[in-house]
């Protein structure tokens, strides 16, 4: 009798996820959604032990602050590969041979390596200089310790440009599940080395941070060693090829250098109001990110290398039937999820992590925050898939433009509602920030698609 309904879902999970690209995106993004929510499962655990022995503390503070400039590294920097990388790698598998498409991977694992190396020495040299302007309410104790915080976290820098580089070409060639689940190492070491060495206090989350790491690239590696992916880095020249990839890059790296600078400059607004700011911004946000990055990583992950293949073969009425598929069902399933992280904010704050040092008063200060992040979840999901389209058709000045208008909004509304609010407001913000965002991005990549989909038609 098992082994009869074992066959019955195999042959309707074959049903559903075989065919049609829709169909092939949602197997995909099934895939992705069921392993991400044991990754954002273990990550909820790792939060609420934070929670425990943390709380909003000073130590939790100087974390935050000395991770910001590595995360906004890694953001830009190692986060803008893949953007640049995988239209251009489809390209090559689809239009020539998988040869090219390895010597680009190579190359650009190569390049990429040498730049973030560079880059991590620069992050911590000129720590002196900017960590007092980024943390202007912090003592010298606590400055000292976020400094000393930040040397432990650099290594991390390489380490996720490795990962985003190796994860990018998992995904282009569908093998969505490895790379969706690896990221579980890193919030279960970090875990076990809290409780472990509870001596280290914050130092004990950076040594999660990079063990983890460490173990996620032996993972990828071990699945593109077994896709037949050569894992040394070369340098085969600077062809055709690799300045397209480049060509990409530039203003895809402006543009989320501009949309990380939100985050930096929501972090140092948040460090020059009262104590446990920052902590109480991450906090919330974190809840507020746990159904964003659920849905938004399974949709975006398996969408881009779909969308690439038909941009590469000129499916442009496939282009735009999968693309307003998706933003539909977005809006769908976000509004409602949006109404009710606002009316049980308070409720869900209490129950993950009211313990410990984590008090009533962090409670309603963090569920505030929360509520206001909230109002971003659709339309920053919808903006996640819009910016795969744009990426796909390889029209990515569009984001470096979009995120400049972001950057200016921003600092605006946090000066006018951290005024008038205090840290609710930057949430606030942020939210007003998204549905801008959203808008700019739609009405600029709809107009390059309808050109597409109408030459097409003819």
């Amino acid at each position: 009798m098992a082994q009869k309904w074992l066959n019955k879902l195999l042959n309707l999970w074959e049903k559903l996820t075989t065919g049609s690209t829709n169909r092939k995106i949602f197997g995909a993004a099934l895939t992705i959604g069921i392993a991400t929510v044991f990754v954002k499962l273990v990550a909820v655990v790792k939060e609420l032990t934070i929670a425990w022995k943390f709380g909003i503390s000073d130590d939790l503070d100087a974390f935050f602050i000395a991770l910001t400039i590595p995360f906004f590294v890694i953001n830009v920097v190692a986060g803008s590969f893949n953007g640049a990388l995988v239209p251009t790698y489809i390209q090559l598998q689809e239009r020539e041979d998988k040869t090219a498409a390895e010597k680009l991977f190579s190359g650009v694992t190569f390049g990429g390596s040498l730049v973030l190396i560079v880059i991590t020495i620069l992050v911590v040299a000129t720590a002196p200089l900017y960590l007092p302007r980024i943390a202007g309410g912090f003592d010298r104790p606590k400055l000292d310790l976020t400094f000393h915080l930040l040397c432990a976290i650099a290594p991390f820098i390489l380490l996720s440009g490795i990962i985003a580089i190796w994860s990018a070409v998992l995904n282009a060639g569908e093998r969505f599940a490895l790379a969706a689940i690896s990221p579980i190492l890193t919030p279960t070491i970090t875990i076990i080395l809290v409780l472990w060495l509870q001596s280290w206090g914050s130092f004990s989350l950076t040594a999660g941070l990079v063990c983890g790491a460490v173990l996620e690239i032996g993972i990828l590696g071990v699945g593109l060693k077994r896709q037949g992916v050569s894992l040394l880095p070369k340098w085969y020249g600077f062809d055709s090829n690799l300045r397209q990839v480049v060509s990409q890059y530039a203003p895809t790296a402006a543009g989320t250098f501009l949309i990380c600078s939100n985050s930096l400059v929501d972090q140092s607004m948040a460090a020059i109001l009262p104590a446990g700011s920052v902590a109480a911004l991450n906090y919330a946000d974190k809840v507020v990110a746990l159904p964003f990055l659920l849905i938004i990583t399974a949709l975006s992950t398996a969408i881009i290398p779909y969308l690439s293949k038909m941009v590469a073969n000129e499916d442009w009425k496939g282009v735009h039937h999968t693309f307003k598929q998706y933003l539909n069902l977005i809006f769908f399933v976000t509004v409602p999820l949006t109404v009710g992280l606002i009316l049980f904010s308070e409720f869900l704050v209490r129950f993950l992590f009211q313990r410990g040092s984590f008090t009533a008063s962090d409670t309603h200060l963090v569920a505030q925050i929360q509520s206001f992040y909230s109002l971003k979840i659709p339309f920053s999901m919808a903006s996640t898939i819009v910016v795969r389209l744009i990426i796909s058709m390889q029209k990515n000045y569009i984001l470096m433009w979009g995120s400049a208008f972001n950057f200016i909004i921003n600092i605006s509304l946090n000066y006018l509602f951290a005024h008038w609010m205090g840290v609710v407001g930057i949430a606030l913000s942020t939210s007003c920030v998204s549905l801008f965002s959203f808008s700019f991005l739609y009405l600029n990549a709809n107009k390059h698609l309808k050109k597409h989909y109408i030459a097409s038609i003819e």
